[in-house]
């Protein structure tokens, strides 16, 4: 039988434990799920005067709109083309990273190599993609030369539609690469060290022990950390996109998110933007279902 006073002190307990929970609770209550309401006006004809209640419901006008817009099919193409490239490229380097490190012995040289590459995830994006336009500017930036003097003649691909991608995934790499790591460095910390005690013995080599221990090892974060970002798949961030493209790079640059961007808050839009932002949002639960089903008939491992 409980004692009284345990349970008192324990229903204290987990009460100063819901209190340290509220602050994010009521943040994701507020910011999340309240503006879900607001996805309302997707489906009318939304005038900011007459607000929700009086502006006149329409449908599904806006979403045929934009299926049957010049525009959409360039949208979903670079939407998803940056989305895949960034997964297939941006996605395996934390790992490496991280299974290079671990394989450093020396604890300083590795905080080192740490702590400078977890220094460009803490730059602001805007400071980023000043970095990128000055690193990229002609005559004068430090890679536009070298690739002036490698090419003969100096080349701006800042406005080059074709470099565009390659500038997007390779400045996301060089600024998650470190972040990206720690959460794989953790896991190959958890291993236990008697699996490499017992390779060193059986004569396994680094690479050996890498395939056979430390990747087996990292397979449900990754199975986890991959579903996640299926997920997100075309959730690809506006503001770096719209801070680095222009009018020449809009036929590789162009993505779901900065269109909704100039038709809501530029053309002012409202419905239409809405209902565009609803269907990425749509796609983007239909593939986190998706994955999770297939990690979990596949790999055994999964969110839920």
């Amino acid at each position: 039988m409980i004692d009284p006073g345990k349970k008192r002190i324990f229903t204290a307990r987990n009460i100063t434990l819901y209190l340290f929970l509220l602050p994010a609770v009521i943040y994701y209550f507020v910011f999340h799920y309240m503006p879900m309401y607001g996805a309302l006006i997707a489906f009318q004809d939304f005038n900011p005067f007459r607000g929700m209640s009086g502006s006149p419901w329409v449908g599904f006008k806006h979403f045929k709109d934009f299926f049957n817009g010049v525009y959409f099919f360039r949208l979903l193409r670079n939407t998803a083309l940056l989305s895949i490239y960034g997964l297939v490229f941006g996605f395996p380097m934390p790992v490496i990273f991280a299974l290079l490190l671990n394989e450093v012995k020396s604890r300083r040289f590795r905080s080192v190599i740490q702590t400078l590459s977890y220094m460009p995830h803490f730059v602001s994006t805007v400071i980023l993609c000043g970095f990128v336009v000055q690193f990229l500017a002609p005559n004068t930036g430090l890679i536009a030369r070298m690739i002036e003097k490698i090419a003969g003649e100096p080349v701006n691909i800042l406005y080059r539609a074709e470099w565009f991608r390659t500038i997007y995934i390779g400045s996301g790499i060089w600024q998650g690469i470190g972040w990206g790591s720690i959460i794989y460095f953790a896991a190959l910390t958890s291993i236990n060290p008697s699996l490499y005690e017992a390779a060193d013995m059986d004569g396994a080599s680094r690479i050996q022990k890498i395939a056979h221990i430390s990747l087996p090892g990292l397979i449900p974060t990754m199975a986890t950390l991959l579903i996640l970002d299926l997920g997100r798949l075309l959730n690809v961030g506006y503001e770096k996109v719209i801070l680095l493209y222009n009018t020449s790079t809009y036929e590789t640059a162009d993505i779901i998110s900065t269109y909704v961007y100039r038709s809501g808050l530029i053309s002012q839009q409202y419905s239409f933007a809405a209902a565009v932002g609803l269907f990425n949002s749509a796609v983007g639960l239909v593939l986190v279902i998706s994955s999770n089903y297939v990690s979990r008939r596949a790999a055994n491992q999964s969110l839920w």
